[in-house]
């Protein structure tokens, strides 16, 4: 059943964020809600895309398996975060699975809906193109986050991306396990345990799965360092 609220969480999504009002709407009463426990399989790689999803609530995460059998993680998405436009557009396979990282609820729209409302409104075909951009431009984002990046910094800008305020201290939840955190930012568990402990330095400290950050805006500032630059201590105030 839908909420209230979800019209607005589908108007952030890529596909809905570039259409008009009255288009968007239209879309969203003929898409369907779905609710999927947490480790339920959406698609599989290799599937036949006919649904394109967004995210109402919950997480979902997406990933390949390589020829040696470990898991690849290829994104994450929450709330407000739309997935599966380009293969469904194309009526290609999925290049990826999907899998529900917690409970949640998700938009479903199906590819032949879409197909038939492009010929009634070439706004959308225009949407679809924007959503395609929005994810290359994310996975650009990435390799660069991956390239560039220590591990340190990757860790920060997952911290930053889940901060509720832009200045001052915070303390949030950390959405899923350490585990996926690491495979999400191209890391080994070892190595984001360190990176975790590396950012003591600067005022964050981790409990379980509550991040406490002393200062957002140093957090900010370490990830914007180049790498040869040494980490400054916390904040402090006159003795």
């Amino acid at each position: 059943m839908r909420d209230i609220r979800d019209l607005s969480t589908a108007k952030e999504a890529a596909l809905f964020a570039s259409l008009p009002d009255d288009l968007a709407e239209t879309l969203f009463q003929r898409a369907t809600v779905c609710a999927c426990r947490r480790g339920e399989t959406l698609f599989v790689q290799g599937d036949v895309a006919k649904t394109v999803f967004v995210v109402l609530e919950g997480w979902v995460k997406l990933f390949r398996i390589t020829p040696t059998g470990a898991e690849a993680v290829v994104g994450v998405f929450t709330r407000g975060r739309s997935f599966g436009e380009a293969a469904a557009f194309q009526g290609d396979a999925y290049p990826v699975t999907a899998e529900a990282v917690t409970d949640c609820r998700l938009l479903q729209v199906h590819s032949c809906i879409l197909l038939n409302m492009m010929k009634e409104r070439p706004e959308l075909c225009l949407a679809m193109l924007s959503a395609t951009f929005r994810h290359l431009h994310s996975l650009v984002a990435q390799l660069e986050q991956l390239k560039a990046h220590t591990g340190g910094q990757r860790v920060a800008e997952f911290l930053l991306e889940l901060c509720t305020v832009d200045t001052g201290s915070c303390i949030l939840t950390l959405p899923y396990d350490k585990t996926l955190i690491a495979g999400r930012l191209g890391m080994q568990p070892q190595s984001l345990s360190r990176s975790f402990n590396r950012l003591r330095e600067i005022g964050v400290t981790i409990a379980q799965n509550q991040a406490a950050i002393a200062d957002v805006e140093l957090l900010r500032d370490y990830v914007l360092r180049d790498r040869s630059t040494p980490v400054c201590p916390q904040k402090r105030g006159p003795s």
